[in-house]
């Protein structure tokens, strides 16, 4: 009978230790960065299965760039604002506490837009306010939790295996709401998969209570990582460089969204897209995260910004679904092998920064400054091109133009240290 239990306990070691070695290799990684990545994983499907079509959403009751670029704005206002606030709580309480507030947010935020249905699109910025204070608790906690969980030895597998669990969530998320929203009764669509994303977000608040709690001490001096000369060169690149990648994001985000359903008149098309184009992400964050060692980062990112920048000519003057659809695999086998080591590289540089012991949380929170600060100036730029010019004739140059900031970023980065 010992035999037996023996056998078996070892045998569920070996299959516990050969899944490690298939996701992980050789690499050892802690408890609480596994659980970490399935709470990134459960809310990456539930933002693939909600917040894709709360544009399409909004579009459908209020057919109008301004009414998008409004909602999308104040998400990018909303959560730098919060980011400062959590911060200082981060740093008073606890951040696995912060994580469990941002997820809080996003369940009401979702129950807002149930609540006020085809009314929706008149409190626009309302809930753009409510969607970016729960992005602003939920990503200060992840990403200060990123930092002290992972070391430089496991930050590019659990960056690479976190790109891949979104790229899988944004497979089945969007297809299946798309298939669920055309298959039934349009309301009655929309609030099952809203219903379903509480659901997850729900199951991430309780899987929150198995972290190590994380209290910190001291004052949360964030006016101190700002003063970038007294930091280090590297730091000054950092910053500058998350705010070129906000500079495409800002508006891309929606743009790509709103113009495939625009092109087909279908929620199912942005499903198919979703699927494919997360597809090959998937491939490429498995790919980056294994691959891509610190000293190729540089070169990584710079052959992926140049591809991202060919990439907006394919759809610059004609929007058809096949031509978003190629532009979607080219991006997402692009966009991967760009995040995962700049990623990294900016969290190595923090850990190299001046007190980053004591001031992580005060990185994080400026990092995420800057890089709203580029969403919030993308944004506010296509927001006046729409208004000084007519769309079809300045959005091609528009996207032209904003689509090249990877090439910023690279110029950012181009010098700091491996």
């Amino acid at each position: 009978m010992h035999r037996v239990e023996n056998w078996q306990r070892l045998n569920k070691v070996h299959k516990g230790h050969y899944i490690h070695r298939i996701l992980f290799g050789e690499t050892d990684v802690s408890t609480d960065l596994k659980l970490l990545l399935v709470i990134g994983g459960l809310y990456a499907l539930s933002v693939a299965l909600s917040n894709t079509f709360v544009n399409v959403y909004l579009w459908k009751q209020k057919s109008d760039y301004i009414t998008i670029a409004l909602y999308n704005l104040f998400i990018v206002i909303a959560q730098p604002i919060v980011f400062i606030l959590a911060g200082r709580w981060a740093k008073q309480v606890d951040r696995v506490i912060v994580l469990r507030l941002g997820v809080f947010f996003l369940s009401f935020f979702f129950s807002v837009v149930l609540l006020l249905g085809e009314q929706a699109s008149q409190w626009a910025i309302l809930l753009g306010v409510l969607l970016g204070i729960g992005f602003g608790f939920y990503w200060l906690a992840f990403n200060v939790l990123t930092f002290e969980i992972t070391e430089p030895k496991t930050r590019d597998i659990f960056n690479g295996f976190l790109g891949l669990l979104n790229s899988f969530a944004g497979m089945i998320g969007p297809f299946f709401a798309g298939w669920l929203i055309t298959s039934m009764a349009e309301t009655t669509g929309y609030t099952m998969i809203f219903t379903i994303s509480l659901a997850l977000f729900v199951l991430a608040v309780v899987l929150s209570f198995f972290l190590k709690r994380r209290a910190a001490q001291g004052r949360f001096l964030l006016c101190s990582v700002l003063r970038w000369r007294e930091i280090s060169a590297d730091w000054r690149r950092i910053l500058l460089a998350n705010m070129a990648q906000g500079l495409r994001e800002g508006s891309f985000a929606f743009l790509i969204t709103i113009w495939i359903f625009v092109a087909t008149g279908t929620e199912m098309a942005l499903g198919t897209f979703g699927l494919v184009t997360s597809g090959v992400s998937l491939i490429f964050y498995y790919v980056a995260g294994r691959l891509v060692s610190p000293k190729h980062r540089h070169k990584v990112i710079l052959l992926s910004a140049v591809v991202l920048s060919l990439a907006v000519w394919i759809i610059a003057f004609e929007l058809t679904f096949a031509r978003l659809m190629t532009y979607g695999v080219i991006i997402s086998a692009a966009f991967p092998l760009l995040m995962v080591p700049f990623l990294s590289m900016t969290y190595d540089v923090i850990g190299r920064a001046k007190k980053a012991a004591e001031w992580r949380i005060e990185y994080i929170v400026g990092r995420e400054l800057f890089l709203n600060g580029g969403r919030i100036l993308s944004i506010l730029v296509f927001i006046a091109a729409v208004l000084l010019f007519h769309p079809k004739e300045a959005l091609p140059y528009y996207i032209i133009v904003v689509g090249n900031a990877q090439l910023l970023l690279y110029y950012f980065i181009r010098n700091v240290s491996d």
